[in-house]
């Protein structure tokens, strides 16, 4: 099993829409057994993958009670994923996790679900936090999106810094510019400067998903944006198989 973390210090830079396509990409390309798990208290990925209404105030339950994470998973909408729901009870999570002071409970909790599923999809809130600090310490690759502009950039360098402070292993990085216009000055320049990251297109097919609620690859998988991140996830695998 392993873990793939979505993840920036900043919001808005397309991090729901990074899990729910790496997700189906994972489920359907490589046939793996995938798990995408929602611990934004935003919810977007449950929006947008829940097979019908979800329980309120239940996220939280498997980090705060003893309950079997794979007890709450319940199947997407999507083939082959299934979801553990996020709810506005995560925004406690922090506080819980400072209060409990185990900063290995989310890898034990992955560790539980190791045996049910081949790739687990992390949708991270933003910011760097208590459940920051465990993504970065559990996942086994970390992919952060980086809309090509200075601030997104800066809060990439930012992360890249807390974690050289840290002592111990951590996730590689994994950056991928996202959101791109390659209409504008500043993205292209961006592109030049970084030109082997890995690049998600902006596309109209991108703002349907929260519409259409399903992934890119299930109503328009030969435009671009498809096309890109089935190549991300492609590059992906071959970088977990070269960590196994």
């Amino acid at each position: 099993m392993a873990t793939v973390a979505i993840y920036s210090l900043k919001g808005g830079v397309g991090k729901t829409t990074f899990s729910i396509n790496l997700a189906w990409a994972s489920a359907t390309i490589s046939k793996r057994r995938t798990l995408l798990w929602d611990l934004d208290p935003q919810a977007a990925s449950t929006y947008i993958l829940a097979d019908g209404p979800t329980p309120r105030d239940e996220a939280q339950a498997i980090f705060a009670r003893n309950v079997d994470a794979i007890s709450l998973v319940r199947p997407s909408s999507v083939a082959g994923v299934d979801l553990l729901a996020a709810d506005t009870s995560l925004r406690g999570l922090d506080h819980f996790f400072f209060e409990l002071g185990k900063k290995k409970r989310l890898a034990k909790l992955l560790g539980g679900l190791s045996k049910h599923y081949d790739r687990i999809i992390l949708d991270c809130p933003p910011g760097l936090t208590q459940t920051s600090e465990q993504v970065l310490h559990a996942a086994d690759i970390v992919i952060v999106p980086v809309i090509p502009a200075p601030l997104s950039q800066r809060a990439l360098v930012e992360v890249v810094h807390f974690l050289e402070r840290q002592k111990g292993k951590h996730a590689p990085i994994l950056p991928v510019y996202s959101m791109v216009d390659r209409r504008r000055s500043l993205h292209r320049a961006a592109l030049d400067e970084k030109a082997d990251w890995p690049v998600i297109p902006m596309a109209s097919a991108i703002e349907q998903m929260s519409v259409r609620k399903a992934p890119i690859g299930t109503f328009e998988p030969h435009c671009p944006a498809a096309k890109a991140f089935t190549k991300l996830w492609t590059g992906v695998e071959r970088k977990l198989r070269t960590q196994a």
